[in-house]
């Protein structure tokens, strides 16, 4: 009798288990057919990377996981939808929190530091490859997709297919974090406004060429100035020819570290960053990894004159040109603003923020028609007169998937799952659509956004356009991006305040920079904290010595050339022949 239980009670789990799996692939084919359109692959290839992930985490169904990540369209989508399509699918609940940036880099900080397992799995930017290959405190995603890791790996992950793969490649060639979305600051401007011909012609009267994008901070400025002190007014409406953020906060200190220095011109060639001289101003020779300087007297161009020049404009124009109270606002508050319909251009917009320009004016979007399309575009931003061809031209966030070593093995490889599952092809075009944040070559080509690309002002042609790479997150030189990242803000917020000048504030900021290297060093060189990649400052020269010997760029005797701009139509059509 006891036996014949047995049997019963074995058959039974064995109906159950069959049961299980085939609700879990019924539940894959419900998300497949109601959610998961469109995508890059058939449904029956959606169906077989689902059975996959269906297999892979059968060891795993029941574990309940934590991970972290900030607060923009795409996450809020991986928070509400993803991660019960998940837990659906595989078994896996996920708590996706979702907090500020800042609190983001202070949570991987604390975890860092203290070893605590706080979250199993982040989405943190890509700025911190530097930090990550040099402490060696996250999982090594090449090493571990290749050893214990294999088994929750997923074969049709394509790596090639990822965009940003170079950005969270660290120094000695191994890939630490998996980009789970991507957006550039690029120029935006109201294209209605500008294709006006009474204002294309007081325009050219006025300047002597033509309205236009800019090509150069010269003509930004110009058109800033014609919209803030000219035109005044359009429709009844006080309008403005420019607008930024300057409250003294920690994004602050992003608006300057994302690369405003280096579209200034204060870096050197190279992409995806300059070598030897990165956006931050920072110095590592080629072939090294261990970062010498931040201040002019080092090799570097953290204080050097184009970056003073850059930190001088922001703080020029965004007085002179900006809305009242913009110079109170934060990151949160100035991007969104231009939903107003009140701004002309601006010189530092986050694509990020297109999910929430597109929307109707039921919504109270004033800057699209009655149809939805865009009265506004986006287009390259505009280089300081220190900019050279091959540099960098601009900012690329790249949030990535990073798991630490802290976290123990099994709750970091449930988290690799779904982290591979919000980034796989058969939920990335939609998820796309949704955050408008681009990781994978083949969503950006896929018919859908050719489709919808006259109603995303022109990002689409922007992401498909060969000048992308022109575009790049924080990169190596950066040898501890909690710790330097943290100096920005208060430095740039003296400038603001009018409690020190831009070349005050850099002067501090650099040597500040080089003090905190300093210690970096020295416990390096103690301990192998960084793993030998630790600062090693160089001795002080004079300034003079390094304008002659590939430093900083020297001053320039005119910081104002001629205005240049560029029809937008044609820069469009240029990028689809090249």
């Amino acid at each position: 009798m006891r036996k014949y239980l047995l049997c019963a009670v074995a058959a039974g789990a064995v109906i159950a288990g069959s049961q299980m799996a085939f609700a879990d692939a019924t539940a894959a084919k419900k998300w497949i057919d109601d959610e998961f359109q469109p995508s890059t692959l058939s449904k029956d290839e959606q169906m077989s990377e689902m059975q996959w992930f269906i297999d892979a985490a059968k060891p795993y169904a029941g574990m309940e996981i934590n991970v972290l990540s900030e607060g923009i369209p795409t996450h809020s989508y991986e928070s509400e939808v993803l991660t019960k399509a998940f837990e659906e699918i595989t078994g896996i609940k996920v708590n996706h929190q979702i907090l500020g940036e800042g609190e983001v880099i202070q949570a991987v900080q604390t975890q860092m530091q203290t070893g605590r397992n706080l979250y199993d799995g982040y989405v943190n930017d890509s700025d911190l490859i530097g930090t990550h290959s040099r402490l060696q405190l996250v999982y090594t995603l090449s090493d571990v997709m290749a050893g214990d890791w294999a088994d929750v790996t997923n074969p049709g992950l394509d790596l090639d297919d990822f965009i940003g793969k170079s950005f969270t490649t660290g120094p000695d060639g191994k890939l630490y974090q998996l980009p789970d979305q991507q957006f550039a600051n690029l120029y935006w401007f109201r294209k209605d406004w500008f294709d006006r011909e009474d204002l294309k012609t007081a325009f050219k009267a006025k300047y002597g060429y033509d309205l236009g994008v800019p090509v150069n901070w010269s003509a930004y400025e110009d058109i800033a100035q014609f919209f803030s002190e000219d035109v005044k007014m359009i429709d009844g409406v006080p309008i403005y020819g420019h607008m930024d953020y300057g409250k003294r906060a920690p994004d602050l200190g992003w608006r300057m570290t994302d690369a405003w220095l280096s579209m200034a011109g204060e870096g050197s060639k190279g992409f995806p960053n300059g070598v030897p001289i990165d956006e931050w101003g920072i110095r590592m020779e080629a072939g090294s990894c261990n970062p010498v300087g931040a201040s002019v007297t080092r090799g570097g161009a953290t204080n050097g004159p184009a970056a003073v020049y850059a930190i001088r404009k922001w703080d020029e124009w965004l007085r002179k040109y900006a809305p009242p109270g913009a110079a109170s606002y934060d990151f949160y508050q100035s991007l969104p603003a231009l939903s107003q319909g009140n701004v002309a251009q601006q010189i530092f917009w986050y694509t990020a923020f297109t999910a929430d320009m597109v929307k109707p004016q039921s919504e109270g979007n004033n800057t699209v028609d009655a149809e939805g399309n865009p009265l506004w575009r986006m287009a390259p931003s505009p280089h300081g007169p220190y900019w050279e061809e091959g540099q960098k031209l601009g900012y690329q966030d790249a949030g990535s998937w990073t798991f630490f070593t802290s976290t123990p093995p099994e709750r970091a490889k449930a988290a690799w799952l779904y982290a591979q599952f919000v980034t796989s092809k058969t939920v990335d075009v939609k998820k796309s659509h949704v955050g408008l944040t681009f990781i994978r070559e083949s969503t950006i080509n896929d018919q859908s956004f050719t489709d919808r690309a006259p109603k995303l002002g022109g990002l689409i042609e922007f992401y498909r356009s060969p000048d992308r790479v022109m575009w790049s997150p924080t990169g190596i030189n950066v040898p501890d991006y909690p710790k330097l990242a943290q100096i920005w803000w208060q430095q740039i917020g003296d400038v603001n305040s009018g409690a020190f000048t831009p070349q005050q504030a850099m002067d501090r900021l650099a040597a500040e920079m080089d003090l905190v290297m300093g210690r970096m060093q020295a416990v390096d060189e103690a301990a192998n904290v960084y793993n030998g990649c630790g600062p090693r400052l160089n001795e002080e020269k004079t300034a003079e010595y390094w304008y002659k010997n590939g430093g900083a760029k020297p001053p320039l005797a005119n910081e104002k050339p001629q205005g240049i701009t560029v029809n937008y139509d044609d820069l469009v059509a240029r990028w689809a022949t090249k």
